[in-house]
């Protein structure tokens, strides 16, 4: 028997390599002889986008960016061949807000980390980029990238400004003599859920800012910032910036949807279309028996295109059968089959108590996977383990 297990992170507990793993030795506990599990860890275009790059053949490379409120910080991304993808988070991540986000922190946090990683990527001969994009601690339109590619952003004085997007109320010009020349002959693919325009009720810091420690007068005053970068960016670059603001998608990641738009050209596309299709999991699900996949929470997020639903998909064109595998599930029986799920297995129906089933994810992976091993060995026994 042939098993392909492709699940995302099990957040704040495991990442998907370590839920595969754990699933893995659990299956071939209980099945015994004769299993054969292949392991692809996947992600939605947000964190542990790496991990799947990584757990599909692409090389983990490491280079020091500037961090969100302008530390060094080491960022790992992955490559293969000319191809690369980058995880914004690596950079200008959340996470890397020492104190966490504050008011101060969403006025003045910068995505310029990002754009340095993009620099890296141009470096090693990349000319295909995916941005992943998601828990980006800035709200600054993706300025931030264009400096990290080079381009300096100054007030009426001639000053230089600092990063953030509140500092750029001040921008009078930008100067793209020193911008990197190469981001026109590279492909960029903006991996995103994010459907928001940049400004407005809608857009990134009216939605996203309060997330990020913005309080309202910081969002009336960030969206009045990143307004005026747009008019100073389309009379320097031309009117197609100002569309842009109004694209699906230019809201993601504090505005560094916009940029990736309105400046590297990208092409927006669902995050876990862009992850299973670097996987190449189609393709390895050929012959496959069953796939088992899931997260943390199977909920009614997980139905609007996470990475269970893009992984159940792929499973159905290919007629195989699918199960997940999740931490809790909140769907009910009737949302489950119509997800295409035949079977759900939950740590909660092992353990009870959540906080242990967060600490204690591997093990009890490891007794569902067992489980569902001596299922499947019954099945075979019986030739019916295509009836999971």
């Amino acid at each position: 028997m042939r098993v392909v297990i492709a699940p995302d992170k099990f957040k704040g507990s495991l990442s998907a390599p370590d839920v595969a793993t754990h699933l893995a030795t659990g299956l071939q506990a209980g099945f015994g002889q004769g299993i054969e599990a292949t392991r692809i860890p996947v992600a939605d275009g947000g964190e542990g986008t790496i991990d799947a790059a990584i757990g599909s053949g692409f090389t983990r490379r490491t280079t020091t960016v500037t961090g969100p409120l302008g530390e060094p910080v080491k960022a790992d991304f992955a490559v293969r061949d000319q191809e690369a993808v980058i995880e914004m988070a690596a950079a200008s991540g959340l996470a890397l807000l020492p104190d966490g986000p504050t008011s101060e922190t969403a006025k003045t946090a910068t995505s310029i980390g990002t754009g340095e990683l993009i620099r890296a990527a141009l470096d090693l001969g990349c000319r295909k980029i995916i941005l992943g994009v998601g828990g980006s601690a800035n709200t600054d339109a993706g300025a931030g990238v264009l400096q990290g590619l080079g381009a300096v952003f100054l007030d009426e004085n001639g000053n230089e400004l600092p990063g953030g997007g509140a500092a750029l109320a001040q921008l009078s010009s930008i100067d793209f003599s020193n911008f990197d020349v190469r981001v026109e002959a590279t492909e960029f693919v903006l991996a995103s859920d994010v459907d928001n325009p940049l400004l407005g009720a809608s857009g990134a810091p009216a939605i996203f800012g309060p997330q990020k420690g913005a309080t309202p007068d910081d969002v009336t005053s960030l969206d009045a910032a990143l307004s005026h970068f747009v008019d100073v960016l389309a009379s320097t670059t031309g009117q197609h910036a100002k569309f842009a603001a109004k694209a699906e998608g230019a809201g993601a990641a504090g505005g560094v949807g916009y940029i990736a738009i309105a400046a590297l050209k990208a092409e927006r596309r669902p995050g876990i279309d862009v992850v299973l299709e670097f996987t190449e999991l189609e393709e390895r699900l050929k012959g496959a028996d069953l796939v088992i996949t899931g997260e943390g929470s199977l909920d009614e997020q997980s139905l609007l295109g996470k990475t269970p639903m893009g992984v159940s998909r792929a499973a159905q064109r290919n007629g195989v059968p699918v199960i997940a595998v999740c931490g809790r599930s909140t769907l009910s029986r009737e949302q489950l089959t119509d997800a295409g799920f035949h079977t759900v297995h939950a740590l909660t129906d092992l353990e009870k108590d959540v906080q242990k089933c967060i600490a204690e994810a591997g093990p009890l992976l490891e007794q569902l996977g067992k489980h569902i091993g001596v299922y499947l060995a019954e099945r075979t026994e019986n030739k019916e383990y295509l009836n999971v």
